[in-house]
This record gives structure tokens, sequence and C-alpha cells, in this order.
């Protein structure tokens, strides 16, 4: 019963919170996504915006407004800071690799789009370096991307710092940014939807980036972006995270990394958004 009550009471207060807005929002709550998440082992929360029905979907809607880690989802705004304060050129602008062994993908030089797609780490915190801290920090509140909190070291704070972004504030980043009302210049912006794209069909674009991170022991992961189809713009957040703080084995670790895509591709496969092989 308490639990009953308390799930109301918060569907009640999201439903406020959405409808402050000239246009007034309607919301559908699916708590039988619960499936997807119980299916790799791992506890979240999902979010769909469609735009054209001006409707947010929920599961799990008691994170919409907690604070997570980012991780590697600040790349899209490290990649627009980048660009607008001229630290890179273009997506082809390469930063050599500095020879320390980490990952396969990443032990190579790179450009920004191949970093952006392989989440080279080593790449975006030598950009962070050459942006700067004062810069960053102002770039970040220009930006209002999330608490905009730089603490923790110029080249960590998105992954073991003070950053933090809630589900609401990822979707709200997403779009200001599709809809060109993100404080960088157009230029910036179109450089940064190209390298965002991971499908591009006869049917549907999809821009997306992923994260993994950990916070107060706990693995945090990230699956954000949209879908433009023809009529249409559908913008998500998967955050998902680690049922307790022990996920070392080998199966834990893979059903997690999976977990962040393949859950929003249940998602959107169940509503006739895109079609899953």
């Amino acid at each position: 019963m308490k639990t009953l009550r308390k799930i109301i009471i918060l569907s009640f207060l999201v439903i406020a919170g959405l409808s402050g807005c000239k246009q007034k929002k309607t919301t559908e709550f699916r708590p039988d996504f619960k499936k997807y998440y119980d299916q790799y082992k791992v506890e979240g929360s999902f979010v769909l915006y469609d735009q054209n029905s001006d409707k947010y979907i929920f599961y799990n809607p008691f994170q919409f407004k907690e604070q997570f880690i980012p991780a590697s989802t600040f790349k899209i705004c490290n990649s627009l800071i980048g660009l607008e304060t001229g630290v890179i050129k273009d997506e082809n602008f390469m930063i050599p690799w500095d020879g320390v062994k980490r990952n396969p993908a990443w032990d190579k030089n790179h450009t920004l789009k191949t970093a952006f797609q392989s989440s080279g780490v080593w790449y975006y915190q030598e950009l962070a370096r050459r942006v700067g801290g004062q810069k960053m920090k102002l770039w970040l509140e220009k930006a209002k991307y999330g608490n905009a909190d730089t603490s923790g070291g110029i080249d960590k704070f998105w992954l073991y710092g003070g950053l933090r972004i809630t589900p609401e504030q990822q979707i709200d980043f997403l779009k200001r940014l599709h809809g060109n009302n993100l404080p960088f210049s157009q230029r910036s912006m179109d450089v940064v939807k190209n390298i965002m794209i991971e499908k591009d069909t006869a049917g549907y674009v999809l821009r997306a980036k992923t994260g993994w991170g950990k916070m107060d022991g706990k693995d945090i992961g990230w699956y954000v972006g949209y879908i433009e189809t023809a009529g249409n713009v559908y913008y998500f957040s998967n955050c998902v995270q680690t049922l307790s703080k022990n996920t070392d084995d080998e199966k834990g670790s893979d059903n997690f990394k999976r977990s962040r895509k393949e859950i929003v591709n249940h998602v959107l496969k169940e509503f006739g958004i895109i079609e899953v092989k």
C-alpha cells in the first residue's frame, strides 16, 4: 500500500512538473518495462519523449530528476565545447595517441569522429585539458549542462568528479541540440550531430551516445539520444545501475554493457519506432 501511494504521489509530481509549460504535456507510465531490466539483471529508468504528441513515457519516474555521473555521454557536450573554443577544428581533427595502452579500440591516433564513435577516453581528456578549467566551466554554465560542476580535475570531472546530470536534463539537452537552441554556433552543432549518427536508414536516423562510469561504488550506465523519422522526433534516456556494488564477474559486466542499448532497442521496437533484427 505504501509503495502504491508513493508511486501515485511521485506520478502526480512528475506530471505537475511537466505541465508547467504553456503546452500541456501528457505522460504514460510503463511499470511493465521492468521485464527488460530484469532480463539483464540491472535496475534503472527509461524516458521516451514523443515530440509530435508532446508526450513522455516513463519507466521508474523516481529517477527522472535524480543526478548521476554522465560518464561518456558528456562527450556530446565536450565535443561542442572543443569545437566552439577552437581547440579542435572539425570532426577530422587528429590528436596523436600518447602510447599508453588502455583498450585496443583506443590505442591509436584518433580524430574527433573516431574518438566519439569508439568512446576513446584519452582523446576527450586531452581535449578538456586544452580547453582549460576556466573556459570549460564557463561553457558548461552557458549550456546549462547538468550541475556544471567541474570539481575533481579538468580531465576527470565527468568520469570520477563532481559533474552530475539527471535523465530529465539529458532529454532537455538533446532537445535543445536538435532544435539548434544551445549557445553554440550552427557549425559546431552540425558537426556534433554528424558524429553522433549511429544508424542512417531509409526510415530513420539514430543519433546517440553510451556511457559507463562509477558512482557511490556502483556502475552507472547510459544510452541517450534521439531518432528522427519522416514525421517525428523521439528522444530517449536509459540509465542503468548494477543491483549491487559487486560487479566484478565477467557475465555481470557483459549483461550491464549490453543492457544500455538493448533495453532501448526493446522499447523502441515495442512502439514500432525502429525495427531491430
